[in-house]
């Protein structure tokens, strides 16, 4: 039988002394955002921004020995049932594209799945609110990433009165049912809130607008959204409260600092990864006489 290949540990796991999810957790009960620091660095093993990219790099080489394992039994597995979900909320400016880039874009894009979830369309509409999620669920073996998600049925949805009260306060035991079925189908789901402050959000709203480069990040209805600031933070009180499960956690993320954002979210995805355990497959041939075959090729 083959040797397994051991997953090399980065720095950020030797010097871990709690695991991150935990500090990064809603509590149960009762939530008001603003009991959560979006300048918090929580468990970050280095100094600050200066050591910050080598910490993230630090991370790649056991982040792609993981989602190898998971790609690998996803593929020569009939009987496998893993997958991880990703799921990245947050206000406009938070940084979703930024955690994509930095955090996911240290595993290989061929085991990814990314699906961003803009306003729904006229076919969209015509279903259940939920359709379009299920299209869009990761394959065994694969990393789903949501840039916004099943939650904007219970923020947008909420803020903008897009559907009567009575409609989207029963969405809440809905989605933690359908999270329910998710988990119990093998998939693992990493819920995370990324969150910046109504300062930070003006900062770099203003940083688009004053660099022609960036332009096209700018969206004016991010204004409108930014007026209502107040019915969000509401909107996203109840829902990390009321979707806090066990096996749906939600994880703040202080999203202030970009650099302790982007390492968070790696070190919690590979958190996640190294805890399903997966060992590479085994070979479905004789290795010695493979062996044998091509060393007596020319």
């Amino acid at each position: 039988m083959a040797a397994r290949r051991k997953s090399p540990k980065s720095d950020a796991t030797k010097r871990a002394r709690e695991p991150l999810s935990s500090l990064l957790r809603v509590p149960s009960g009762p939530v008001r955002m603003d009991q959560f620091d979006p300048r918090a660095t929580p468990g970050y093993p280095g100094k600050g921004k200066q050591d910050a990219q080598r910490h993230v790099d630090a991370l790649a080489p056991e982040l792609s020995d993981l989602q190898e394992r998971l790609y690998a039994d996803g593929r020569s597995n009939p009987d496998s049932v893993a997958k991880v979900l990703v799921v990245l909320q947050g206000m406009d400016t938070s940084g979703k594209g930024g955690v994509i880039r930095h955090a996911i874009g240290l595993v290989d894009p061929q085991g990814v799945q990314l699906k961003a979830f803009k306003a729904p369309t006229a076919e969209e509409l015509q279903h259940h609110y939920l359709w379009r999620i299920e299209q869009a669920l990761p394959g065994r073996g694969m990393i789903g990433i949501f840039d916004r998600s099943h939650y904007e049925d219970v923020l947008v949805v909420r803020v903008d009165s897009l559907v009567p009260e009575s409609v989207w306060s029963q969405r809440y035991d809905e989605l933690n049912e359908f999270e329910a079925k998710l988990a119990a189908n093998g998939t693992t789901i990493v819920k995370c809130m990324l969150n910046v402050s109504f300062d930070e959000q003006k900062r770099r709203l203003a940083e688009r607008l004053a660099d022609p480069t960036k332009y096209w990040k700018y969206n004016p209805g991010d204004l409108d959204s930014r007026s209502k600031w107040p019915a969000y933070m509401e909107a996203y009180e109840v829902l990390l409260e009321r979707c806090n499960t066990e096996v749906a956690p939600w994880y703040v993320i202080p999203a202030d600092r970009k650099w302790y954002r982007n390492w968070a979210v790696a070190e919690l995805l590979r958190e996640k990864l190294a805890g399903l355990d997966i060992s590479w497959p085994a070979a479905e041939f004789d290795v010695s006489a493979e062996v044998g075959r091509l060393t007596a090729m020319p």
